[in-house]
């Protein structure tokens, strides 16, 4: 046998092992995948939006369309309280440039359970009229009254009337988020990266024709 004829076999031979070796890590690999826990997936929205635009400032009401996983719920019932934030920055339009940013506004809603009572509670900073900096708090029997509650938002001032050019329009960057940065810190460690926990929607509003 000559030297083409040896390494001819020797490379086919290569070739063969190769492929069976990629063979057992492609099944190896889809056997672990196979295995793996799937992740629930949470869909947030904004449904029933409207902007007032009027001479007192701009008004935002929604309703947002979320559903809490049972890594939240069971964080809720172990008396952690979850923050939700929804900020809007207030932009008037310009066809020259960038639109302008003229107001921006953050509310804050912090659910939370109390054992002892056995009842749900919201704290709400920035209902209203966030500008002042009002707060407001309820409290409810069912987790779904609660939720119900976090989802609404009803004409929450963003801008105020001197802010707004009324012969001028306007457009909203709207977003909405669970806030995982005002967990316990060694809690948001654990859930880095971790979609049951990840709650969040973002929008570009404009009001409504007048």
């Amino acid at each position: 046998m000559g030297t083409t004829d040896f390494s001819t076999r020797c490379c086919a031979s290569f070739k063969a092992w190769r492929g069976a070796l990629l063979h057992v890590w492609l099944i190896c690999l889809l056997a672990i995948l196979v295995g793996l826990p799937v992740q629930a997936q949470t869909t947030t929205d904004v449904n029933n939006v409207r902007l007032e635009q009027t001479p007192d400032g701009m008004y935002l009401s929604a309703t947002l369309r979320f559903e809490l996983t049972s890594a939240v719920e069971d964080a809720l019932l172990k008396g952690i309280p979850i923050t939700f934030v929804a900020e809007a920055q207030v932009l008037r339009d310009r066809w020259y440039w960038y639109d302008k940013s003229i107001a921006t506004a953050t509310r804050n809603v912090r659910l939370s359970y109390q054992p002892l009572t056995r009842r749900w509670r919201i704290s709400v900073l920035g209902n209203g009229d966030s500008l002042s900096g009002a707060s407001l708090s309820q409290s409810f029997d069912q987790l779904s009254d609660a939720i119900a509650a976090v989802r609404r938002i009803s004409r929450w001032k963003i801008a105020e009337g001197a802010e707004i050019d009324q012969d001028s329009r306007h457009n909203v960057d709207f977003r909405f988020r669970l806030d995982t940065t005002q967990l316990p810190r060694p809690m948001q460690i654990g859930i880095t990266g971790n979609a049951d926990w990840n709650i969040s929607v973002q929008r570009n509003l404009r009001p409504e024709a007048r």
